[in-house]
């Protein structure tokens, strides 16, 4: 083992915790870390951060790698040295970081910081600096440079120093090559083996370059953005796409420019989440801000300008800090500070970013700084006021908490929402999973689809897309949502997946200004005429039935003759005056429902209380109920907010008979109870009759089948 392995050991085991100051002077600056600067891209909670010393985690794997490699003695020495000494800038106790800063230290380029950290210790140990010492801090000064070339983060000149060590004469070009191997791998797979098996054949392309002074272009400006955007890419992100939109709509090579020679830190942590136009117009502004432009005066009285003589880094690690935070355990994107972030944006042109200027806006600005002390860095990130970092930081509260959602729901405003968005709000991907789950019940409705051309309504995480997709390969699948989140989501999918359905963002009551009249053959509506019906405000009001008249007659009009309109959805039960008696199992069971009758925004909830545990009720009221009361806490302040059976049988055929008129044959009108709530709700509620009797559940759901007279064009 080596012997900095046994020193972290010990240190670990709490054996010599009490004599650290014994221990060598790497392991006291990285134990003493009180906040570790640190990529946060790869860490899962933040709260893992205050459990444990991730610096020091981090350095005992890479020493670990570096133990299993086969290497000379000298050299297996020497990047031992390298990799305790590599991450010390990130450490260090706050009082001792003051000191450093004082001192000229880098701390915000680490390995820079690193380097300057080793000299000045081993200057004052020794007083002399060894061939050895000059080949040991010129490796921790380029650390991890190869890596981050690979990445887009640093133009390839940033190497340059790792050549100087052949033509300077300290190693070989053998020698140079075996080290530059072994460290990059103790680097790279010291945050994940798979990585380097995935980017080891590329790293010695690089490393070749670096030993034989081969002449290397730069990454293109396309390229590099590329390579940035590497985790956005294969979340399915069409790069070339949107590369070409931008290119479109201003010089994009040419304003950019000025990034090929700067080193670009935490781009990726800060920005993955947002798309390429937002990540290039944070690129701008910075580039056009005043801070990039402040001009300096040389000895002769000569005006410089600063972008050209002294920015060499531009840092989004404050970008970075301020857009995670943890959510039950795990870390998570502040969307609400991404979703404010995105308004600010969308307001800039590219000339107006272009001509630097700066337009006002409530609650939100981005801020460039330089510090006195690092003239040579711009930090990058948005500065959110106290009023709107109070509403965030509350926000962030009250998703672990009911008692906030009422407070919630009116702060949406604030944020663009629509007051269906909450759950999927703070953790679309789950939303987004939820709704594919639920492909057996959807695969249904392709028994009765028609045609070639077939538009689904909502299609959510597009589970039904992929379902026409795999069962009906001839048919042209195509979804349509309003949530532009949605369609964003999809588009990634699509690519990352390679589909071959289409989605759009579009109003389901406006399909003629997407669609021509008679072009599609099957329009599906598979649990959306609800939502529609609870969160469209149709003639000035929500849940009015209006709303899905007019999302039928939406879909009639683009339906060809002899296609078909699918309906699957929530049903009331006949006769609507049928009562029903719940007895609960479960000693909140009676608050539940006295705090859903109090929020549901669909109707008024009626009950009639016979006992601590037992209530008569409405049918139907009774089902609402129990629809909520099936999906639990987490969902209630969605589910308060939509009614789920819109019309009973007989009321859907009316509804559409009077919408669609005689050119429309409903050919399929039937109900069913929806797999899973009988036992869903077995050991929390026992449902009767008005006599005491237990009876089953009614049915929840319908599928409705709707046909446009005329023939179908096959």
């Amino acid at each position: 083992m080596l012997h900095t392995l046994e020193a972290i050991r010990i240190y670990k085991s709490g054996e010599s915790q009490e004599r650290l100051h014994q221990m060598p002077q790497w392991l006291q600056w990285l134990a003493a870390a009180e906040k570790p600067r640190i990529n946060l891209e790869r860490i899962h909670s933040i709260a893992e951060l205050q459990e444990t010393n991730a610096v020091l985690d981090y350095t005992e794997r890479t020493l670990q790698v570096l133990d299993g490699l086969q290497l000379s003695f000298w050299i297996r020495e020497l990047l031992e040295e390298v990799l305790v000494w590599s991450e010390t800038a990130k450490g260090g106790s706050s009082d001792q970081r003051r000191t450093w800063q004082h001192q000229g230290i880098n701390l915000f380029v680490h390995n820079i910081g690193s380097a300057q950290l080793f000299n000045m210790y081993t200057d004052e140990k020794s007083g002399s600096k060894s061939p050895r010492h000059e080949v040991t801090s010129i490796l921790i000064a380029t650390h991890g440079l190869i890596g981050q070339y690979i990445r887009g983060e640093i133009p390839f000149a940033e190497n340059a120093p790792l050549r100087s060590l052949i033509t300077d004469g300290f190693v070989t070009s053998s020698e140079l090559r075996t080290m530059l191997m072994a460290l990059n791998e103790c680097i790279i797979a010291g945050v994940d083996p798979g990585l380097w098996n995935q980017v080891q054949g590329e790293v010695q392309r690089i490393v070749e370059w670096i030993v034989e002074g081969t002449e290397y272009k730069d990454w293109s400006i396309k390229e590099r953005l590329s390579r940035l955007r590497s985790s956005s890419i294969r979340q399915g992100e069409l790069m070339d796409e949107s590369y070409a939109k931008l290119e479109q709509q201003f010089a994009v090579e040419q304003q950019l420019a000025p990034l090929d020679s700067r080193t670009l830190w935490y781009v990726e942590s800060a920005m993955k989440d947002f798309s390429l136009e937002e990540m290039v117009k944070v690129f701008l502004l910075t580039l056009h801000s005043q801070e990039w432009n402040t001009e300096k005066v040389d000895s002769n009285h000569s005006a410089i300008p600063s972008s050209v003589t002294d920015i060499r880094h531009i840092s989004f690690e404050p970008l970075m800090n301020t857009m995670v935070y943890d959510y039950k355990g795990v870390k998570k994107l502040n969307i609400y500070k991404k979703r404010m972030i995105e308004k600010y944006l969308e307001q800039y042109s590219w000339e107006q970013i272009i001509a630097g200027q700066r337009i006002p806006y409530p609650h939100l600005e981005h801020r460039i700084e330089r510090h006195p002390d690092l003239p040579d860095t711009l930090f990058v990130t948005f500065e959110f006021s106290p009023a709107a970092e109070s509403l965030i930081a509350f926000c962030i509260e009250a998703e672990k908490s009911p008692l906030y959602e009422q407070a919630v729901l009116m702060l949406f405003d604030l944020f663009g929402l629509r007051r269906d968005a909450y759950d999927r709000f703070h953790n679309e991907e789950t939303y987004l999973s939820d709704m594919n789950s639920s492909g057996d019940y959807k695969k249904v409705l392709l028994d009765y689809m028609v045609g070639t051309r077939v538009l689904d309504i909502g299609p959510g995480g597009g589970v039904l897309l992929d379902l026409i997709e795999q069962e009906k390969p001839e048919v042209e699948a195509i979804g349509i949502d309003i949530s532009s989140n949605v369609i964003e989501a999809l588009e990634r999918k699509k690519h990352r997946e390679s589909h071959r359905w289409q989605v759009m963002k579009g109003d389901a009551l406006q399909l003629n200004q997407y669609m021509k009249p008679g072009t599609v053959d099957t329009v599906i509506f598979s649990s959306i005429l609800h939502e529609l019906y609870s969160y469209i405000e149709y003639d000035g009001r929500r849940f009015n039935t209006d709303t899905v008249a007019a999302a039928l007659q939406s879909a009639f009009q683009v339906l060809s003759p002899g296609g078909r309109i699918l309906i699957r959805d929530g049903i009331m039960s006949e006769p609507e005056s049928q009562q029903r008696r719940i007895q609960f199992l479960e000693p909140d069971g009676m608050r539940w429902l006295e705090r859903y009758k109090a929020d549901f925004k669909g109707r008024e909830i009626t009950f009639e209380r016979i006992s601590d545990h037992e209530v008569i009720m409405p049918i139907n009221d009774a089902m609402e109920f129990l629809y909520t009361y099936t999906w639990g806490e987490e969902a209630y302040v969605h589910e308060i907010q939509e009614q789920f059976g819109v019309f009973t049988p007989r009321d859907y055929e009316k509804c559409i008979r009077e919408a669609l008129g005689e050119q429309a044959d409903i050919t399929l009108l039937r109900h069913f109870l929806q797999k899973g709530y009988t036992e869903a709700l077995a050991e929390r509620i026992v449902f009767m009759d008005v006599t005491g009797e237990p009876v089953s559940l009614p049915d929840s759901t319908c599928l409705i089948v709707i046909e446009k007279k005329g023939r179908l064009n096959e």
